[in-house]
């Protein structure tokens, strides 16, 4: 009677966690993290580049609900004024810092955008450091990625994305304490036919910041790699026909990544599935995963050009269109 009763409830419990995988969207680590740390936000200094739209500019409305003094970074300084006009949060709007930034400008000019923010709110230097700048484009070949787009890429989401590390870390050794945290993709983690060049600069920020961590975790920096799949944003490039893809919205993506930041997570994957379990696949069982992609890699690159389902499960059951 005892081992049935046993095997009855190890069945019902491997149901109720294969349910929970079917349904969630981020990973079982992230999803065990249920609330913010709100007291690990409330008056800190959280600069973030990228936040003139799209997740950069959620992530800014939710900090500051949170009670975060914010520095705000992008390109667009009017874009970035909008953002701050529609803060609401325990610190007025007139107390957000707006600091215009291009992560490809060189590293003179990013030195001077680190001073500037470190002698912010008296002083009071970084604490949190969201790198959530990136440069995109529509998915396509591999061979068919222009080299004006490859050095662009490479330019902000890579050497930029460093660069600015490299300057602002030192400054949070001084204090012995600071945590970055970066807005990378599941692209940096699986194969991503159609976004190779991107893919690539994804996987380069996984590598940096691992190895940083590694190094300084000791000496009171943390990193936390964010790693979404599909997300619905306003970027200008979901070019999938409406309805036809699963996203995670732009406010549950932030409101994740706030989770696995204050958790102090190494590392968090926020996706629906087919990508979450393709993420898993290729992270514990890497043979069948990049066997998995190398049956979907020509298909998936044909449904962009198209601009259908990039991420559908019929494309590893469909058939390839004959040319």
């Amino acid at each position: 009677m005892l081992p049935l009763l046993f095997i009855s409830l190890s069945i019902l419990l491997l149901l109720v966690l294969l349910f929970k995988f079917l349904t969630c969207d981020g990973d079982f680590t992230l999803m065990s993290k249920r609330h913010v740390k709100k007291e690990e936000i409330e008056d800190k200094v959280v600069w973030i580049t990228g936040a003139s739209r799209g997740i950069g500019e959620i992530l800014a409305k939710q900090l500051a609900s949170l009670g975060a003094r914010l520095i705000l970074s992008a390109r667009n300084e009017a874009e970035l004024e909008r953002v701050k006009k529609e803060l609401t949060g325990k610190h007025a709007p007139d107390e957000v810092k707006i600091l215009p930034l291009d992560l490809a400008s060189g590293e003179a000019s990013l030195k001077v955008a680190v001073e500037k923010a470190e002698s912010f709110f008296s002083g009071a230097g970084v604490d949190y450091m969201i790198h959530n700048a990136a440069y995109e484009r529509p998915k396509s070949a591999a061979l068919d990625v222009t080299e004006e787009d490859l050095k662009a890429t490479v330019n902000v989401n890579v050497l930029g994305t460093i660069s600015l590390t490299r300057l602002l870390a030192p400054f949070m050794l001084n204090r012995g304490r600071g945590q970055f945290v970066v807005m990378s993709s599941a692209a940096g983690k699986v194969p991503t036919p159609g976004q190779a060049v991107y893919s690539a600069s994804k996987f380069a920020l996984n590598g940096y910041f691992q190895s940083f961590r590694s190094e300084l975790c000791q000496k009171g920096i943390k990193v936390t790699i964010v790693c979404p799949g599909p997300i619905e944003t306003s970027n200008g490039y979901t070019t999938a026909k409406k309805g036809s893809e699963k996203r995670v919205s732009s406010e549950r993506c932030a409101e994740l990544t706030i989770i696995a930041m204050t958790h102090g997570l190494k590392e968090a994957w926020i996706s629906y599935q087919p990508v979450l379990a393709v993420m898993y696949l290729v992270q514990y069982m890497p043979t069948i995963g990049y066997w998995l992609m190398d049956q979907i890699g020509a298909k998936r690159v044909e449904a962009a050009s198209e601009k259908g389902n990039t991420y559908a499960w019929s494309l590893l059951f469909g058939k390839k269109k004959a040319t």
